[in-house]
């Protein structure tokens, strides 16, 4: 799927963690509240769920560079094994 955007919100791609993040939970509360027309609700959930796959992305790529870092360190390092 092509990135969600629009011409007043950054490309999700542009977004880093905290900034998807929240612009998700706005989007969440905006689509709990109902008033939208079917066309801007489903271009909400669109966009929810790309920032929510960015958002993702992002928490895979920490735990790879955590897993790396323990990895190069090793048990010899005085951590727990």
């Amino acid at each position: 799927m092509a990135d969600v955007s629009t011409p007043d919100l950054p490309a999700i791609a542009d977004l880093g963690y905290e900034q998807a993040r929240d612009e998700l939970a706005r989007v969440v509360t905006e689509l709990e509240q109902g008033g939208a027309t079917l066309e801007q609700s489903i271009a909400l959930w669109e966009r929810g769920e790309a920032l929510a796959r960015r958002c993702e992305d992002w928490l895979i790529g920490a735990k790879e560079r955590l897993d790396a870092a323990r990895a190069a360190t090793g048990p010899s390092a005085g951590g727990p094994s």
